[in-house]
């Protein structure tokens, strides 16, 4: 059997066109791609990647300026918080929660809208595996280049489970009995007539917005379209601690609000959502309120 896309780059010795992560004594990060016969050159002083070929991960280098450095190969998040970028990244805590939340699993079809740098679709791909689908769609020519780059370079090159389109989702979706559509765009709500038709019954739609009005706007489409069930909402916030003897507390630094991720299911054709039991906040839906389209959104 033969290993999966990327597997041989994240493990053994250093090879050529590796990827490689080194921190230096004040925990700073620099990565680099291995060529014979060139040198790692900072203000501290030069190594020659010959120095790392062919040696393990973990080892210390140190530079003609007499500064050690760790080489390790770079993690997925280290790996997308520094490659290129056309356009800003799906960070790794929201990446992790719609793999997780979305269930996204080996052999799942997948839709993605909105590619960006090619951050979550890297994510993606290693969850769904070579005998899984990932259909990305992307606007912009330039964003899709730049994506195709970046994964490419992740993997060692082509994934046969990615496909990469430029389009809108909205006019472009040909896609059928997909299980998962992960939706990163300015106007998520345009496109639930497309993803309904796409997704199978008890499949799932995951839609990352930035915003508070993006997100009520998604939420009651979603409650109005009548294929899904009602939508969950949240964000998440990463905060570190600094351990050091009995000095224990948090960092000052936070990776705080980045978006808000829901998610919805695909309900059987036919069917009719649940009506709702929970009884809205009192002047939730005002006299000034109009609904998702425009129109009145109290029955």
């Amino acid at each position: 059997m033969s290993e999966p896309t990327g597997a041989a780059r994240r493990r053994g010795p250093f090879q050529v066109g590796d990827q490689v992560q080194l921190t230096d004594p004040k925990g700073r990060h620099y990565t680099f791609t291995l060529e014979a016969g060139k040198s790692f050159h900072t203000h501290k002083g030069a190594f020659p990647h010959d120095e790392l070929i062919g040696s393990p991960e973990g080892t210390v280098v140190r530079t003609t300026g007499n500064v050690e450095y760790l080489a390790l190969r770079p993690l997925l998040p280290d790996f997308v918080l520094s490659m290129p970028r056309g356009a800003a990244v799906v960070y790794p805590k929201d990446a992790g929660q719609i793999l997780s939340m979305a269930d996204v699993f080996p052999g799942a079809r997948v839709v993605e809208a909105g590619v960006g740098s090619g951050s979550l679709s890297m994510f993606l791909l290693r969850a769904v595996g070579d005998g899984g689908m990932l259909h990305s769609y992307e606007r912009r020519a330039d964003f899709a280049e730049i994506a195709r780059a970046n994964v490419e370079r992740y993997f060692g090159g082509p994934h046969p489970a990615w496909r990469l389109t430029v389009g809108d989702l909205q006019d472009a979706l040909a896609d059928t009995e997909v299980d998962r559509v992960i939706l990163d765009m300015l106007a998520p709500w345009e496109c639930l007539d497309a993803v309904a038709k796409a997704l199978v019954p008890g499949g799932l739609v995951c839609a990352y917005v930035a915003t508070t009005t993006q997100l009520a706007r998604t939420v009651e489409t979603l409650r109005e379209h009548g294929n899904f069930t009602e939508p969950a909402a949240w964000e998440t916030m990463v905060r570190t601690w600094h351990v050091e003897g009995l000095a224990v507390r948090p960092d000052h630094r936070m990776v705080g609000h980045t978006g808000f991720l829901l998610t919805a299911r695909r309900l059987a054709d036919g069917v009719e959502p649940p009506r709702r039991r929970r009884r809205p906040a009192p002047g939730a839906y005002g006299e000034d309120y109009t609904g998702p389209g425009g129109g009145s959104g109290r029955g």
